[in-house]
């Protein structure tokens, strides 16, 4: 993991009223000793999860032993939930969604799991970059830019549902895969729960950005057919794009080492992505290890690349709504993804699945 003197705060990051959790878990005046309902409603949330985890991680083949360690860390996971239902402030609580988070990747890293979810992650990259070509064909045909850009939106959220932290979406992707244009059909009608996509398409229309950062999410359909066909139409205006992945795996989230190497399998020999050039376009380290993110603590990489750009992009439902949904910023936001927890939409009195898309000008 990374030391905490090789992190910085997001340097566009308004600190003051900065809380990197939207779902506040207890309020001060709650009982410190004693879970609140929404805690406790978290907690099986996580411990829901616990079966596709344990699945992934014995199933991989760079541990020895993996099924009998993936049974150990099911048990130890489960335990320590059940030690902050009673106390909560116990392993450092109270909890939020980047302790348990937290300690849910401890657990896993402790026995030797590094990145349980790399084999799937793998066949869903070289699915998704087989699709490439068509997707990006399917965007360009579209002549109308707002269309165009709405479209390319869709794709962002129909990319986004291959989560497998999810347990629900766990399920379907186990037994069904994720066809990823049957999704962008599928997708709730708008308006969505936070629907600001038509004042963003009128900006996009008679404003101009001139660096975009984009904090990303997981791998296959969700960067490579969601993200990259959204980051390339900036750069066909000219914008400088900056993806900021994961330091270290998590769950199915990309890494930088595993972007790095599919954007050199989507380029042809001339550093071209489909026609359009990508001397414009940046990987970065975000130094992050978990599938949230708390932007007081990042890579020196992304602090000093972020610097200067003048639109901050969080996508997914761990880094773009549960923690930074409220997040402001000294430039333009958008905080875009899926809503995956029954919890979530309750929360923001949408529906489950649904979409967010949250644009902030400053």
């Amino acid at each position: 993991m990374e030391s905490d003197s090789e992190m910085v705060p997001f340097p566009l990051l308004i600190e003051s009223s900065y809380r990197a959790c939207t779902i506040p878990y207890r309020f001060p005046s709650d009982n410190p000793r004693k879970a609140t309902p929404t805690e406790i409603a978290w907690m099986d949330t996580y411990r829901n999860s616990i079966p596709s985890f344990k699945n992934s991680a014995a199933s991989d083949t760079t541990v020895d032993d993996a099924p009998a360690k993936a049974e150990k860390f099911a048990q130890r996971y489960a335990e320590l939930l059940d030690d902050i239902k009673k106390d909560p402030e116990s392993h450092g609580g109270p909890p939020d969604c980047i302790l348990l988070c937290r300690l849910r990747e401890q657990v896993l890293r402790e026995l030797g799991f590094r990145d349980a979810f790399k084999k799937v992650k793998d066949v869903e990259n070289a699915k998704a970059i087989s699709l490439f070509p068509d997707v990006v064909r399917l965007n360009d045909d579209i002549e109308d830019g707002e269309k165009r850009l709405e479209n390319l939106v869709r794709g962002i959220f129909a990319g986004n549902l291959f989560d497998l932290g999810s347990a629900q979406l766990a399920e379907v992707f186990s037994r069904d895969g994720m066809p990823f244009l049957a999704s962008c059909q599928n997708l709730v009608p708008r308006p969505w729960v936070i629907d600001d996509l038509d004042t963003f398409k009128a900006k996009w229309s008679r404003k101009s950005w001139k660096k975009a950062i984009i904090f990303v999410d997981n791998s296959g359909a969700d960067v490579i057919l969601g993200i990259l066909p959204f980051a390339r139409e900036f750069l066909k205006r000219g914008i400088q794009v900056v993806l900021a992945a994961n330091d270290l795996p998590s769950i199915n989230d990309v890494t930088y080492h595993e972007l790095v190497e599919i954007i050199s399998k989507l380029k042809d020999e001339s550093g071209k992505i489909i026609g359009v050039d990508t001397k414009n376009l940046l990987i970065a380290n975000s130094g992050n290890d978990l599938p949230v993110i708390d932007l007081t603590r990042v890579s020196q990489e992304v602090a000093y690349l972020a610097s200067d750009a003048d639109l901050v992009i969080l996508e997914g439902n761990g880094r773009g709504i549960e923690t930074n949904l409220y997040a402001q910023f000294k430039c333009d936001s958008i905080k875009i993804g899926t809503v995956k927890h029954p919890e979530v939409a309750q929360f923001l009195g949408g529906r489950l699945y649904d979409c967010v898309f949250k644009y902030n000008e400053v």
